[in-house]
């Protein structure tokens, strides 16, 4: 089965780990019977796999006949395989023309999606990808774009760019992809969807992939797909009921040895550590290693092979912790996993559920553990309202909370060293010191006794870990006791009971609840676009930008204000610093947006609402003097000034002396 490619994902990550996923007892179906051609066979052989997918099945036969197609199946079920290997197969690619088009919501997903194709185009060497998204330099497009661009994977804002430019032509296309589709509308593009679709030719083969259908995907198929067969598989519900969600409040310098502790103290089997970056993976995997543990980094930096021989070490029992980020684990379905463990906390909630999502699967219980900073504390309420489930307190292990597991597994060890035998040297070395004498520290000497030689080997054996050890005590922040809160909190009916106030009390105290005193939604921090009402952008445009180049779910964006020359947006404080990075150098509508956020001592220009022209403030007769001549006195005197020997003359006339 061919893994998926959906979801916030860099190419460089893509993990080949399959998915299991039968229905029914329907008879085994491989590639070969669904009529592909040699060359995409022979990529599909090559890649190693054989047994094509539930969506896979159905989609790829009517994608072969030419029909268009209406695609409904959950992330991680083969969707990306399900209409590249069909249309690679169908279509006929000419040299300097664009024959497919595939539209994506992020431009992570466009990475990956365009990787995927050439993989899958491997025995097709005239056939050219070329990704096209917000957030890299338009000048690399426009290069690759010149170089044959015969299949392009792109996010509907920087397409359009492009089709402004007149860079990408999409007379010629021959088939078009939405790929999650409800996915793309509910980020705002709507608008710039139906705007490409009104240029794809009117036979065009259409497909549209969707894990929901909300009205506005309906209303694309009604308008654009035309007639179509369904390709419907019914995926599984996430759920987190069956996981057990806790958090540790710890000061970011004390992260690590906290994780340290939280994994001695901690019964696992496998557990998988999400961080941010590729670079924090290796990081933090090679201090854990150093410390003891059996640990493996999982990013795109490593081959692919290596990614395989990762996972299937963490599979088997041969390795115990994976730290990977959020794009190389996805797909990872490895039944071992007992724990996840969030080290950086994720900046949206569809993160954090797809996150621990990896633990508790087949009906086990899962855990699932939240490293918090003080300033993320926010984000904790933000994660426990998407949930509807509460995260509860952890305290750090303890001393003696860690011995205890250190001398368990001691023990354990020392019996399996017993069972196994073959132990006589070592026991004839111990009788030929047993009885012997040896001088103390204080002069006098002891007679040894088997005791005593046990207790040496196992001090000499604890190295690094001692058995008994005394653990400083981290400066953990102090956590803010609440009130205790009902389960009717988690589910947004917190307001359900009137106490007796009136209806417009109650608007007035959700609105007070809701914002700090600066106005900005709990959790949220303010940002400035040099981009209003006069640039012709509307909220739809800002929401589309932002998710676009910063992989932000529109349930994550806040309150967005709309002025003449400038606008207004609240996100989530939790975003990371590359994601701000990335959002600083977006376009909207064309126009640099000059992203950041909004501080008390940088504020965002104001209105101007006065009418003169020039938009500089009107001076009166002596501010304008002192504007022009400084503090130099003004002469009365003018007629009394002496003008050398020219004679002054009461009036001038032009060409007369």
């Amino acid at each position: 089965m061919l893994e998926d490619t959906n979801g916030t994902v860099d190419a460089s990550e893509v993990t080949d780990i399959e998915i299991r996923e039968t229905e029914g007892d329907e008879a085994l179906v491989t590639f070969d019977d669904l009529g592909l051609s040699e060359e995409i066979l022979d990529a599909v052989k090559l890649a190693g796999y054989e047994t094509p997918s539930p969506i896979q099945a159905k989609a790829i036969p009517a994608l072969l006949q030419g029909s268009n197609l209406l695609g409904t199946a959950q992330t991680g079920t083969g969707k990306t395989a399900a209409f590249t290997l069909p249309l690679l197969s169908r279509l006929q690619f000419n040299a300097h023309e664009t024959s497919m088009l595939v539209l994506t919501p992020t431009r992570e997903l466009a990475i990956q999606v365009a990787e995927a194709i050439q993989q899958y185009a491997a025995k097709m060497p005239k056939v050219h990808v070329v990704p096209v998204y917000g957030g890299q330099d338009i000048s690399v497009q426009l290069r690759a774009l010149k170089r044959n661009a015969n299949i392009i994977v792109a996010t509907p804002g920087r397409l359009i760019d492009h089709l402004k430019r007149g860079s990408v032509v999409l007379s010629h296309v021959k088939a078009i992809v939405l790929d999650e589709a409800d996915e793309m509308l509910d980020m705002g593009f709507e608008e710039d969807v139906e705007t490409i679709l009104k240029e794809i030719p009117n036979d065009a083969q259409r497909a549209l992939f969707s894990a929901t259908m909300p009205q506005e995907v309906k209303a694309i198929i009604d308008k654009y797909l035309g007639e179509y067969e369904e390709a419907c598989i019914q995926g599984k519900t996430t759920t987190v009921e069956n996981i057990h969600q806790r958090y540790l409040l710890v000061k970011n310098e004390h992260k690590l040895e906290a994780l340290a502790r939280v994994l001695e103290a901690e019964d696992f089997d496998g557990v998988l550590i999400f961080v941010r970056t590729k670079q924090n993976t290796t990081e933090l995997a090679e201090k854990l290693e150093s410390r003891g543990f059996n640990v493996a980094p999982l990013n795109g930096d490593l081959a692919q092979s290596m990614r395989e021989r990762t996972i299937n070490r963490l599979r088997m029992g041969k390795l115990d912790i994976v730290v990977a980020t959020d794009v190389a684990a996805r797909g990872i379905d490895v039944d071992r996993i007992t724990h996840v463990v969030n080290y950086d906390i994720p900046y949206d909630t569809e993160s954090y559920v797809h996150r621990i999502g990896r633990t508790g699967r087949a009906g086990r219980s899962g855990n699932a553990i939240l490293f918090i900073t003080p300033r993320e504390k926010r984000m904790l309420k933000i994660i426990e309202r998407a949930t509807r489930q509460p995260i509860d307190t952890m305290d750090l292990p303890t001393s003696e909370q860690i011995s205890e597991k250190r001398v368990k597994a001691f023990k354990q060890k020392i019996q399996s060293v017993i069972s196994y035998g073959n132990l006589e040297k070592f026991k004839d070395l111990l009788e030929s010191l047993v009885g012997t004498t040896v001088e103390n520290v204080d002069g006098t000497t002891t007679e040894i006794t088997a005791l005593d030689l046990a207790a040496a080997a196992i001090k000499i054996q604890q190295k690094k870990q001692p058995l008994f050890p005394e653990l400083q005590p981290l400066d953990v922040p102090k956590d803010r006791k609440e009130k205790a809160r009902s389960g009717r909190d988690f589910i947004g009916a917190d307001e359900a009971s009137d106490n007796g106030l009136s209806g417009e009390e109650k608007k007035r105290m959700r609105k007070e609840r809701k914002e700090g005193l600066n106005g900005i939604e709990e959790g949220f921090l303010r940002y400035y676009l040099a981009v209003g009402r006069f640039h012709h952008v509307t909220p739809r445009d800002i929401v589309g930008a932002i998710a676009g180049e910063g992989n932000i779910s529109s349930s994550n964006i806040g309150r967005i204000k709309l002025f003449d020359k400038f606008s207004t947006v609240e996100l989530p404080q939790a975003i990371p610093h590359e994601v701000l990075e990335a959002l600083s150098s977006m376009t909207i509508r064309g126009n640099d947006a000059r992203f950041r956020v909004m501080t008390d001592d940088a504020p965002p220009p104001r209105e101007s609402k006065s009418f003169h022209r020039g938009g500089k403030k009107f001076l009166n007769r002596e501010e304008r003097r002192r504007e022009k001549f400084g503090e130099k006195p003004f002469r009365k005197d003018h007629d009394e000034r002496d003008f050398g020997d020219k004679p002054f003359r009461r009036t001038r006339r032009f060409g007369r002396h």
